[in-house]
């Protein structure tokens, strides 16, 4: 198995291991992060019913100029915007099976700066 196809299995099987344990509902939604080489998204989920309440991608960020760590940082800001829009403040996060560094960090900081509580 080729290096690159042991590190998707891998990541697979930590994010099945977290979403085990990780659920959202409409009170407390799941913040979920997708983290891709050039973009990075995230979602507030509830479960309960299946459904997406907000959503936010890099390309948002129209006219950035700065480093992939700092539009994350921008986007989990948005996201806490559109996450008060709709009166929610706590949330569960569920990193996706990808380590809590770098990009998805970030994000996370963005999103407490933003007034987000997990």
């Amino acid at each position: 198995m080729n290096i690159n196809k042991q590190k998707q299995v891998m990541r697979a099987r930590r994010h099945r291991r977290v979403r085990a344990k990780v659920t959202g509902a409409a009170s407390r939604p799941r913040l979920c992060v997708f983290r891709g080489l050039r973009t990075i998204y995230a979602q507030l989920i509830d479960d309960e019913k299946s459904v997406t309440l907000a959503s936010v991608y890099s390309h948002e960020l129209k006219d950035f100029k700065g480093t992939k760590v700092e539009e994350a940082m921008a986007l989990g800001k948005l996201l806490a915007e559109k996450a008060k829009a709709l009166k929610v403040t706590d949330v569960v996060f569920d990193r996706s099976g990808y380590l809590y560094h770098g990009r998805v960090k970030a994000l996370a900081d963005g999103a407490r700066e933003g007034g987000l509580k997990f």
